[in-house]
């Protein structure tokens, strides 16, 4: 959790999205003080920029390049996928990589990414190097306690559910339903993201088979709610489908509202994400916004 850290930054952003999820761009400088108020207030969508969330550039003496990524309720967390992928498109655009591999360091871990093409018109095709899914309960941090005698989860009348856990540097929570039921995220999702027995909360996926190569998911982001895609959903899905048997390792298209992200799992949960990212625009705060952030 981001707690009452407070960095400094330069008075320039950068928006892009990947599959309608939003990020912006921040670089470490001296212009402002940011802190978690000022993040809500950056965030918010009507009084502010708006996004699912602010990733921080600390610097541009990489490779590797050093991130910090926030949700737009304040919180720090671990990774996005599809921030991840909104950065490296700003790093291409202001000249840092190319399209050979390249390293970017977010909560401790050291992750390769690739820039696989890009256009004039601000298109950009990514691939990212997940790392190694961890399944199961203590991936998590989670207290099995409140499971059934059937290893299930008791969500007040809603039913009960198996839950696939997976880390992927942060924490999933993927419920599976043999018929799609849509409506179902709204009910149970929140419950589940702040539940108990999740010792730092989580993310929730509801998720379908649609082929033996092919998930259909519904996202709810801890710290955020509702989104039309992300990354590291999509790979804890494509993992916990795996890990349950439910598809084979390979290439797995992980289908969301927002769009479709191809995610490669191997017999050893090596995750490798690949996807679209947009780019938006480049902006300024001006100076009476700034003024209400500190």
């Amino acid at each position: 959790m981001l707690s009452e850290s407070i960095f400094k930054v330069q008075n320039q952003f950068f928006k892009g999205h990947g599959l309608g999820n939003d990020y912006l761009v921040f670089e470490e400088g001296e212009d402002f003080h940011v802190d978690k108020r000022a993040i809500i207030k950056i965030c918010d969508r009507k009084r502010g920029i708006g996004s699912d969330g602010i990733v921080l550039l600390a610097g541009r003496s990489g490779p590797p390049y050093q991130l910090r990524m926030f949700n737009p309720d304040g919180s720090e967390f671990e990774r996005s996928g599809n921030g991840l992928r909104i950065l490296g498109s700003y790093l291409m655009k202001e000249g840092l990589v190319a399209h050979d591999p390249f390293e970017i360091s977010v909560g401790g871990d050291l992750i390769t990414m690739e820039i696989i093409s890009n256009d004039s018109k601000g298109n950009y095709d990514i691939k990212v190097d997940m790392g190694t899914a961890r399944v199961g309960n203590d991936a998590v941090d989670f207290d099995s306690s409140v499971l059934d005698e059937k290893g299930r989860l008791q969500v007040n009348d809603y039913g009960s559910f198996e839950l696939n856990l997976v880390s992927m540097g942060n924490p999933h929570c993927v419920v599976f339903l043999d018929e799609w039921e849509p409506d179902l995220l709204n009910k149970i999702a929140p419950i589940l993201c702040e539940h108990k027995a999740f010792k730092s909360g989580t993310n929730v996926q509801l998720a379908h088979c649609l082929r033996k190569d092919a998930i259909e998911a519904l996202i709810w982001e801890r710290g955020v709610g509702i989104t039309s895609a992300s990354g590291t959903s999509a790979c804890a899905v494509a993992a916990a489908a795996v890990n349950s048997g439910r598809v084979c390792p390979g290439h797995i298209l992980v289908e969301m509202e927002g769009g479709s992200l191809q995610v490669s799992v191997d017999d050893e949960y090596r995750v490798v994400l690949r996807g679209p990212v947009q780019e938006l625009y480049d902006g300024r705060l001006t100076d009476g916004f700034v003024s209400l952030l500190e």
